[in-house]
Formats: structure tokens, sequence, C-alpha cells
């Protein structure tokens, strides 16, 4: 376990140099050509999904090795905790439909198994829905598939992407795919598994299924988007897609500035992230600014992995504490959590979208993407989600700096938790700091 965490980060970065300087990378599995092999592909988009997915493992990873010590289902959580990571860097190099597919299933499988970790009921009914839930859409995308293969006579995205001619066969494909990648996805109103499963799961788990493991099916369905089905969107589905988005960004925020928990609060926020994720199919339809919109999107994936990521392991590290997360019995407790707190506001100004943060460099080009195309609709949900989500970040940070005594906590606050939440909340704000380097990276490959 130790010689992979370590391994893996450093072939990302060795792959990234390769793909920076000598473009697009290409591997026929067993020397077998498309459309009858597999075939793996390297280009600018995939290695920053691996790079921001290794960046967040290794932090996740040190944070679980305190966690879980002494826990009795800590064999088990390493098993299924590489499994899971294996399956998402798989996910993001393939080339084809059906191992995308393979990989979905290995990544919800493991997801779900790592939910029910806890062996308690909340968990246990969260993650047989999220079971349920992973299944119908893993079958919804796999008759999709099944429908291409046969109208087209390849699963390769390269062989794919121009060559599909409009058809009820055709378009009933992309429209199971597409559902069944939104009910992975979690956005709503298909969210309703989401909360329940990232609330309960172990503190390590809830980070990487919010930062990186919803991202997988999103990442999927944005390729298939810009390859294989962008000669066929028609704009009931984008339309669609957006109102879809902004439905999610409002009832995420509305639900997370309610929640009495603070896993829950950031469960939802999630929600309402996932929409301003798929603000990116509406925004990049336009006939000017597609650009913006797609560096923007993607620039909210990373961004928000390592915020995400961040704020559930803060929250991980209040219950290990204080043994609970009710917001309103958490009033006064920067006293004993100053780095966490800390961490938390770091992770929240990322989330909100304000300057210098990844997060704003992402919600900029949303912006500039709407405006160029006078759509100032986009503009106001942009700008009203971020007013919402700096209402429920403020609203924990005013219980939290309460001028109490506040509650005792039942044990010290690991070192270790508390850095490596620290960690990635200043990589969410690093990253505002090194856009021209991320665009020239994904630049790489010519999918925009």
């Amino acid at each position: 376990m130790g010689a992979a965490t370590i391994l893996t980060p450093l072939l990302v970065v060795l792959q990234t140099r390769a793909v920076l300087q000598h473009g697009l990378f290409k591997m026929q599995l067993g020397g077998w050509a498309a459309p009858l092999g597999i075939q793996l592909q390297a280009d600018g988009i995939s290695t920053a999904m691996l790079g921001i997915s290794a960046l967040v493992f290794t932090v996740v990873t040190l944070y679980a090795w305190i966690y879980f010590r002494g826990h009795e289902s800590v064999s088990y959580f390493w098993t299924l905790w590489m499994f899971l990571w294996a399956a998402l860097n798989a996910l993001f190099l393939s080339a084809d439909l059906f191992n995308l597919y393979v990989t979905l299933e290995l990544l919800g499988i493991s997801a779900v198994a790592l939910v029910a970790l806890p062996q308690k009921q909340a968990a246990l009914s969260a993650a047989m829905r999220y079971l349920l839930v992973s299944l119908s859409g893993s079958l919804s995308y796999l008759m999709g598939v099944a429908l291409l293969y046969a109208a087209s006579g390849t699963l390769s995205l390269d062989l794919l992407s121009g060559a599909l001619e409009a058809s009820p066969a055709t378009s009933a494909a992309f429209a199971m795919m597409a559902a069944g990648l939104i009910m992975k996805s979690a956005l709503f109103p298909l969210h309703f598994w989401l909360p329940p499963a990232h609330a309960n799961a172990p503190a390590p788990v809830s980070a990487v299924l919010s930062a990186l493991v919803v991202k997988a099916s999103f990442y999927v369905l944005l390729r298939l988007w810009l390859t294989v089905f962008h000669s066929l969107i028609s704009p009931f589905s984008v339309e669609l897609l957006g109102i879809m988005a902004a439905a999610a960004v409002l009832w995420g925020s509305v639900q997370a500035l309610t929640a009495d928990r603070l896993k829950m609060m950031v469960a939802y926020s999630t929600v309402a992230q996932i929409g301003y994720l798929f603000l990116i199919f509406p925004l990049s339809r336009l006939t000017q600014g597609s650009q913006a919109a797609l560096q923007g999107g993607l620039y909210l994936v990373f961004s928000h992995a390592c915020a995400k990521a961040a704020v559930f392991l803060t929250a991980g590290t209040v219950i290990h504490v204080f043994g609970h997360d009710r917001i309103a019995r958490l009033d006064g407790i920067v006293r004993q959590m100053p780095v966490s707190m800390f961490a938390f506001g770091l992770a929240g100004t990322s989330l909100i979208g304000l300057p210098p943060s990844g997060g704003f460099i992402a919600k900029w080009l949303y912006l500039n993407a709407a405006l160029t195309n006078g759509q100032w609709w986009w503009c106001v949900l942009i700008l009203g989600g971020g007013l919402l989500s700096g209402a429920y970040i403020f609203r924990f940070f005013s219980i939290s700096f309460a001028n109490k005594e506040g509650y005792t906590p039942e044990r010290p606050a690991p070192i270790v938790l508390e850095w490596t939440a620290l960690g990635l909340a200043l990589c969410a704000i690093a990253l505002g700091f090194v856009a021209p380097a991320v665009k020239r990276l994904l630049g790489v490959g010519g999918l925009f």
C-alpha cells in the first residue's frame, strides 16, 4: 500500500511531463488495434484528472492512516481503497465504451463497499441505496453501448468520433448512456442517494467520493459529449441539462443552509457544486465562449476536488474530537481546533468562488462565456449560487466562532488529521495561481 501511494503520484508526474513534451499518447493492449483491442489514451484532460486524483488520494491516504489506526475494519479498508484508486485511474485512461463501463462498475462496487464500512444501520441503508442507483445507471449506460455497437460496429472512441449519423438508434443510445451517467453523477433530481451516502461514510471515504468518484461519470459524459455525440446534440438536451444544473445549484445550496449536521451540510453542498459542473454543457454549446466554458468546467473539477476533500476531512476531524457533528453543538470550537477551522475557511473560499482561489478562476471563466453570448441569466445563477454558498459556510463559522466557552473535546485533534485538510485547502487556493500551466495541459489532445 505504501509503495503504491508513493509510486502512483510519481508516475503521474512523469506522464504529465511526457504529455506536455510529446502530446497525445495511445497504447494498444496486447498489440490488438481497435475495434478488436482495448485502447488506452492519455491526453491533456485525462492526465489532469489523473493528477488531481493522485494529489487527493495521496493526502487522504495519509489522513486515513491515522483515522483508521486500530479500527477493526482497517484491512478491508485498505484493500477497497487501492481498488477504488486503480479503477479511477483506469477509467481516465480508457478509450473505448465497454472498458469505460467495466471501470465504472469496478468504481461503483468499491465505493459502495467503502460506504458500508462502518456497518451501522444508516451507513448500510445509504450503501444499499447507492448500490441500486449505481447498478441502474450502469445498466442504462450498457444498454446504450449495445445500441451504439449495433448501429456502428465499434466501441472505440476514436472510430466513433465524427462517424455517427443521426438515427433513432443513435439518439436512443445517447439518451440511455447520458441518463445512466447523470444518475451516477447525482445531478438533481437524481441526487437522492448522494447526501446519505456521503454523510454516513467514514470521513476519508466521503472526501474521495465527493472529490473524485462522482466526477468520474461526469468525465465520461463530457468526453462522449465532446468526441462521440457532439454532432447529434439537440437544443432540447442542452436546455434540459441547463435547467437540471440550475435546480441543483439552488436546491443543494438551500438544503445545505438548513442542514443540522456538518457532514450533511457538506454533502448537500456537493449536490450544488455538481450543478455548477453541468453548466459546462449549455455554456459550451454557445456560439462564442465555448472554450472558456470548457476550461471553466474542468477547472471547477480540480478546485472542487481539493476544496471538498478538505471540508470533509475537517468534518471528520470534528467528529473524531467531539464525537458528533451537530452544528448547533459546535459553538466556540475554533478555540480547540484553529487549524481545522482555518482549513475549512480556505476551502470555503474556493467553494464560494472568491479570489484568489481555483474556484474563482472557474466561475470567472463561466461568467466570461455567458457574458460573451449575452446570456445574463447564467451569470445571475452563478453569482446567486455563490452567495448561497457563502451563506451556509458563514453560518457554520458564526457558530464555531461564537463567544462561548465551547464544549469539552473527547480527545485531542491529531496533528496529521488537521494538517492534511489544511494542505488540500491550500491546494484549492494555489490552483488560482497556476491557471496558465493547467490551461496548457488541458489543450493537449485537441478536444477544444
